[in-house]
């Protein structure tokens, strides 16, 4: 049976750190689908349509990596996309205490769902996707924490 591994999240931006786990999980799995979660309660800084075109171009080279977009319950879409497994990232145990809480949820809306965590680089551990989008909107410089160069979205978020 192949080995399929969901990575959801906003990626609101895709993240060194967010690209450093899913090649580490392309190494565990024989698949990985990266899906790009559509919140309807928050506003994104990058339009969801632009992040995915930005995903797919950096993984274009990896055929055990795809990226899409979903809307609805993780879980939900995992079982849509045969993943049996949530691939997801931890940088620490605040983030362990709410993955945590999420896996159980995950778990009782899909019974087959387990969650693999894997811990972020520590040269990785600082960067989040609300800093970046922070230091972007006050001008600074942050391509060094995203696999992308944000000047090739700057027309498009604020």
């Amino acid at each position: 049976m192949k080995r399929i591994a969901l990575f959801p999240g906003s990626f609101d931006p895709f993240t060194n750190g967010h690209y450093d786990v899913v090649m580490r999980g392309a190494n565990l799995f024989d698949e990985v689908i990266i899906g790009i979660g559509n919140n309807s309660s928050k506003q994104r800084y990058i339009p969801v349509d632009k992040m995915l075109e930005i995903m797919t171009r950096i993984f274009e080279q990896h055929p055990n990596i795809k990226v899409q977009t979903f809307k609805g319950l993780t879980a939900e879409f995992a079982r849509e996309v045969g993943a049996q497994f949530l691939l997801r990232g931890l940088r620490n145990t605040t983030d362990f205490e709410y993955e945590n809480t999420i896996a159980q949820a995950n778990r009782h809306v899909n019974h087959d769902l387990e969650s693999v965590f894997l811990i972020t680089a520590p040269h990785l551990a600082a960067i989040s996707s609300s800093i970046i989008r922070e230091i972007h909107r006050f001008g600074g410089n942050v391509d060094e924490f995203i696999p992308f160069q944000f000047s090739e979205i700057a027309d498009i978020v604020g």
